[in-house]
Parts: structure tokens; sequence; C-alpha cells
């Protein structure tokens, strides 16, 4: 992600070398799920996701570390980035 740390908002790209399921999801420190980006079939391709940091009810989340997992079907991958206000 960019940048890293980042104050309100943050870019995740990826490149998607398959059209099959993408889970994009944000979790907190404990890994509950905070925000998910993106859940269902994605195109092939470079990719961008935004993260505004807030939460799935639309609250902006607290300063601190996150986690951005990217999850395909036979794919798994996750990050840590902070949030810094």
């Amino acid at each position: 992600n960019f940048p890293n740390p980042f104050n309100n908002n943050t870019a995740i790209r990826y490149f998607h070398d398959e059209e099959n399921n993408l889970s994009l999801y944000i979790t907190d420190i404990k890994g509950r799920i905070i925000k998910s980006l993106h859940e269902g079939k994605k195109s092939r391709g470079m990719k961008n996701a935004y993260w505004d940091g807030t939460n799935n009810f639309g609250l902006q989340v607290r300063s601190g570390i996150y986690f951005y997992t990217l999850k395909t079907d036979n794919f798994k991958k996750t990050k840590k980035m902070l949030l810094l206000k």
C-alpha cells in the first residue's frame, strides 16, 4: 500500500493474474475484519483499491497497526500498514 504510514487514505495496488473469486479486507491487530474492500469475482489485470480509514459502518477507526489481506482460490497474502492521525 502507498503511502505507508498514511493519514487519511491509502491505495492498495495488486496484480490479479486470472479471473476468479477474490477477497480484499482490512483487519485490526486482533484479527477482526473491520472493512471489506472487495468480495467476489474479479477480472485479471492490475487493480487498485482504496481505504479511507473507516470501518464497514463508515466510522473512522483509531490510529494504529492494521493489516490488509488479499485472498483468492489459491493465494493468500497479508501485509501490515500504519494509520497515523
